[in-house]
């Protein structure tokens, strides 16, 4: 069985990651390039997330939440308000509300089979709070 957050690394970030990195391309009109280093990803990666290569496990922006956050999130970056260690705790706070809305459910499911997502709390627990000290 993967641990939640082993399966967030290969799809709820690789999503997050996407939706930004399109946000920023169509909406905002950044080159590639730009947005690559306002990530810390290749040009080549922000290619593949603009083009439905990468981050497409999961339908990130599901939940209105989420939608909102990592708006805010595309905000601050097109500002200069927010780049390296603090983009990461931003993605974290993305991941924890996917979690907490269920978007993982389906992936952990498909992870171990023998997990009954209508009664599972892992993600959902006050107590499960990755990256918290």
């Amino acid at each position: 069985m993967l641990a939640p957050c082993e399966i967030a690394v290969k799809s709820v970030i690789p999503a997050i990651r996407a939706y930004i990195a399109k946000e920023l391309t169509q909406t905002h009109k950044m080159k590639q390039n730009d947005v690559g280093n306002l990530l810390g990803i290749t040009q080549t990666a922000v290619s593949k997330y603009i083009g439905n290569v990468r981050g497409q496990a999961i339908r990130i922006d599901q939940t209105k939440e989420v939608q909102i956050m990592m708006n805010e999130i595309t905000s601050k970056v097109v500002d200069g308000k927010i780049l390296g260690p603090q983009l990461i705790l931003e993605f974290c706070e993305v991941c924890k509300a996917a979690r907490r809305n269920g978007l993982m459910c389906e992936l952990c499911k498909r992870s171990d089979p023998t997990i009954n997502v209508k009664t599972c709390l892992v993600c959902k627990s006050k107590s499960f709070a990755c990256g918290d000290p």
